[in-house]
């Protein structure tokens, strides 16, 4: 089993604003550059973590997205729902089903990793990145030319 790619990618993003973001929106094309995501890829991804209300967007100069809420209020399991309605998806697991067959056992699974997400906050993983010496971005001030 895996973690699919867009939940990676969603739950580096948001711990990509909370460890570096600072005081203002954060550009998804810095976002990406850190964690090594394509932007537009980012961009499906932050459209659904802003209507699940996990994270703001500013348009315009100055503009990016930024944390809804505080880290400490955004758990895993929140990010994992919004991009992708559930921990864990299983295709075709109605193919080749028997009656005999224990197929409960992804239920089981299934709530196992929900619970181990929802025991770990955003802010959960920028102490543990802070530990183990994660460098930060460098906070720069919003220039304008005119």
């Amino acid at each position: 089993m895996r973690a699919t790619q867009q939940i990676r990618y969603a739950i580096y993003g948001v711990f990509d604003l909370a460890y570096n973001g600072g005081v203002r929106p954060v550009p998804l094309v810095e976002v990406g550059r850190r964690q090594a995501i394509p932007a537009r890829y980012l961009e499906q991804i932050f459209q659904k973590l802003r209507r699940a209300g996990l994270v703001a967007s500013k348009r315009g100069p100055g503009g990016g997205y930024s944390l809804a809420r505080k880290p400490e209020a955004i758990r895993l399991s929140d990010i994992a729902r919004a991009v992708q309605g559930s921990v864990l998806t299983l295709p075709d697991l109605e193919k080749g089903r028997s009656a005999e067959s224990p197929d409960f056992v992804w239920d089981l699974v299934r709530a196992s990793l929900e619970q181990a997400l929802a025991s770990h906050s955003v802010a959960d993983l920028c102490r543990e990145a802070a530990e183990r010496g994660v460098l930060r971005a460098p906070l720069e001030p919003t220039s304008y030319e005119i």
